[in-house]
């Protein structure tokens, strides 16, 4: 297959009488202690069947769309007047890149897999950009459609990214901007005055800095996926959940609940334990689940509305013994969970909120935990009710959505489900390659509760 880039351009904002923003009393957003902590892109792609407009018609949407979400026409910088990190609402562009392909892409749909040299050529490497927001149209022989995105993670989390690609989507349909964006970055997350701080924050969201101190839950991937060594290569398992499968999943987790467990408690306590038993850990050894918690609906003095563009994530860790994992019933795991995500609430942030206000990152040098799972932890990044399927350039909604990332192990991406699916969830689980045999053998099987 040979994909050939045609043009690449920079498109700006095309203001109208109906832009929400005033283009002359702006110049910076202010990045929130929320989107600080964030210095990474994001990347997936999105499959459409024929017909799909016009090169150019996604093209004039797209600027449409950035004149409503002008933070990705900008650019990352310094707000003068504090010192701190913003977005500079420049409006030099964003980077669209047009592409074609020689084949059908049926016939590369095999091979689409999270972090393979296809997908990755399906959209632009945010490698050394200045750009917040880079997309490539790729079109295929068969006259298949392929959008790619690659997205600052500094100006918003999964659901901003999300809705700004639905803004381009409607604004390329000629349909209005739904959900409306809110720019402010400021009103949502001022500081107690005094701070009150009431978590450790040190220990979770932020480590002391050491030379020759590794960040527990970093891996050195390229060093693994580069290896000679097959036992040591990272590699993802896509992994596909009946509806029936979760069905009985969530009986048996929730059997002797009065309320029961979630779908996503129970899938992710599943595959935690799946994980886990398949990497053949000691029974003592302690392992920690990373699950990304959204605080739209958890922050309440004030409350963070639906199309706020920036970031709203913090982590929740429940913690236990690999031994404990493993003998419990998936009830137990499923209740670790409940219990680790409801810790993340309105205090949580807002204590958060004023330590990063404080001053202690600085004055103490902390740095950021790097946002990677290492052996025997594992990390959830839970996209189901992200909604990416809602895509629809004006040819019909998108049949396949993939999001791009470098294979970690230990690392799993729940995927949203089809709008018209058969209620089957699909996840995506990177793990080294001599534990996906065992992965495999006991994650699609209705195993009895205990592991060991």
């Amino acid at each position: 297959m040979e994909i050939v880039v045609q043009s690449s351009k920079a498109v700006k904002p095309a203001y109208g009488e109906s832009s929400s923003w005033d283009t002359q009393g702006v110049d910076v957003v202010p990045l929130s202690v929320l989107d600080e902590v964030h210095d990474e892109y994001m990347s997936s792609i999105h499959a459409f069947h024929p017909p799909a407009p016009t090169n150019a018609v996604l093209e004039a949407g797209l600027a449409r769309a950035l004149a409503e979400y002008r933070e990705w026409a900008g650019r990352l910088g310094v707000d003068q007047s504090t010192g701190r990190g913003a977005i500079l609402l420049n409006d030099a562009g964003a980077l669209f890149v047009e592409a074609t392909a020689d084949v059908a892409l049926e016939a590369i749909m095999p091979l689409l897999l999270p972090a393979t040299p296809v997908v990755a050529r399906l959209h632009p490497s945010g490698e050394g950009a200045k750009e917040l927001m880079l997309v490539q149209i790729t079109r295929f022989a068969c006259g298949s459609l392929v959008v790619g995105h690659t997205m600052h993670h500094a100006v918003g989390d999964g659901l901003s990214i999300c809705q700004c690609l639905l803004a381009w989507s409607q604004s390329t349909r000629g349909v209005a901007i739904d959900p409306v964006p809110v720019h402010d970055r400021v009103s949502f997350f001022v500081p107690r005055d005094p701070p009150q701080v009431e978590f450790d924050h040190r220990n979770t969201e932020f480590k002391a800095p050491a030379d020759d101190d590794k960040d527990p839950r970093c891996t050195d991937t390229d060093d693994a996926i580069a290896s000679n060594h097959v036992d040591d290569e990272v590699v993802t398992h896509k992994v596909h959940f009946s509806r029936e499968f979760i069905s009985d999943l969530k009986s048996r987790a929730s059997a002797t609940m009065l309320r029961p467990y979630s779908t996503m408690q129970c899938l992710v306590a599943h595959l935690w334990r799946c994980v886990t038993k398949a990497r053949g850990l000691d029974g003592d050894e302690t392992t920690t689940l990373h699950i990304a918690v959204n605080g739209r609906a958890r922050m309440r003095r004030p409350r963070v509305p639906q199309g706020y563009t920036g970031n709203v994530v913090l982590w929740a860790h429940p913690t236990t013994t690999t031994g404990e994992l493993l003998a419990g019933p998936l009830g137990h795991a499923s209740e670790l969970i409940r219990q680790g995500v409801a810790r993340v609430d309105d205090a949580y942030f807002r204590s958060f909120i004023d330590f990063i206000s404080s001053g202690a990152v600085e004055d103490e040098g902390l740095e950021p935990m790097a946002d990677a799972a290492v052996s025997p932890d594992v990390e959830v990044y839970c996209l189901y009710r992200i909604p990416f399927y809602d895509l629809d350039f004006g040819g019909g909604r998108q049949f396949m959505y993939m999001p791009s990332n470098r294979p970690v192990d230990g690392a799993i991406y729940i995927l949203p489900p089809l709008p018209h699916g058969d209620g089957s969830v699909e996840a995506h689980v990177s793990l080294s390659s001599r534990s996906v045999d065992a992965f495999k053998d006991c994650c699609c099987s209705l195993v009895p509760d205990v592991l060991l």
